[in-house]
């Protein structure tokens, strides 16, 4: 085990995070903190409207049905709403880990060369496939585990918070609040997504290290544009009547895969006939059950962006061991 931690790659693995911790950590510490501010001055507000204007705190919004349903013990209505503020963590915490992980994966192998430190990379013992490999695992399995690790962390002050609100009512946060074990369920959900995910995203992994690791600048553009302007000439050829591919076979399962495929939770996608695992009668918490997770990776679609991005992947390795400068 010793020998595991102290192997080469896993100080590649440390040397991504520690270049990387502003986006994997901190950005996630900063959004999950500026939602529980928010929902503190949210309390504030409440309480503040419920003083001046004599009022009861109804049931029109997360927090005061929270306290609504506690001040009436209502058990039941209480776990939802916990469930909902996991939701809401998560769902920030997904859309700052797809920005991080997209300009992560751009500049991954482009900004060695720009700053001429790749020539330092490949003095040391450490092989070009190590290396992208390490920054793949970073990507895919790195980053997310600290974005849950932070999910939970950021719920868990909340609640902490709405504790301190419920004791300031004379109600006992305890038996209220922390006997439901639904939010931590949910939570482990969100954790158990983490391999899915890496498997679903490997076709945009691929395509923006091989773009990081190709041009001389400029990266974003050529991923990005690439893209739409091939878009562009397949609706325009198609306007004149020649072989095209299908607009939304093109935009849905070529650029999207290619682009958005690190959204977490990617393969959930709504009943609209599109491919993926589909919502069960629009209920988010059943499209991110243990079977559906199980049922994406029988998705043909998983395994042929899976094919690609490692071919793409392989490609991203070839030019890091033969494009040295930017």
């Amino acid at each position: 085990m010793n020998a595991i931690v102290k192997s080469p790659f896993a100080w590649l693995l440390k040397r991504e995070y520690w270049e990387e911790r502003r986006g994997f950590l901190w950005a996630q510490i900063w959004a999950a903190g500026v939602l529980v501010a928010i929902s503190i001055l949210g309390i504030i507000a409440l309480e503040a409207l419920r003083l001046r204007n004599n009022i009861r705190i109804g049931m029109d919004g997360n927090l005061s049905a929270l306290l609504s349903n506690g001040m009436q013990h209502n058990a039941a209505g209480i776990a939802p709403g916990l469930d909902g503020l996991m939701l809401t963590f998560g769902t920030i915490a997904a859309i700052v880990l797809f920005f991080v992980v997209f300009f992560y994966l751009l500049g991954a192998l482009y900004d060695d060369r720009r700053d001429r430190s790749i020539l330092f990379w490949k003095s040391l013992p450490l092989s070009d496939t190590s290396t992208v490999v390490s920054k793949v695992i970073a990507a895919v399995i790195i980053a997310p585990l600290i974005s849950v690790g932070v999910v939970l962390a950021g719920y868990v002050a909340l609640q902490i918070v709405a504790s301190l609100w419920f004791l300031a009512h004379g109600l006992n946060p305890l038996a209220l609040l922390w006997t439901h074990p639904e939010p931590f369920s949910l939570w482990l959900h969100l954790l158990a997504m983490v391999p899915v995910n890496a498997v679903w995203a490997l076709p945009t992994v691929g395509w923006l290290l091989v773009w990081s690791a190709a041009v001389r600048s400029k990266p974003f553009l050529w991923a990005v544009v690439i893209p739409i302007i091939a878009g562009v000439l397949n609706f325009w050829v198609g306007l004149l009547g020649l072989p095209h591919l299908d607009p939304q076979f093109f935009w849905g399962s070529l650029v999207g895969r290619a682009l958005l495929s690190v959204i977490p939770a990617g393969w959930v996608v709504p009943d609209f006939g599109a491919h993926g695992v589909d919502f069960v009668g629009g209920d988010q918490l059943a499209a991110i059950s243990y079977g559906s997770m199980a049922h994406a990776f029988t998705l043909p679609e998983m395994w042929i962006g899976a094919a690609v991005g490692i071919a793409l992947i392989a490609v991203a390795i070839w030019f890091r061991r033969w494009r040295d400068e930017a």
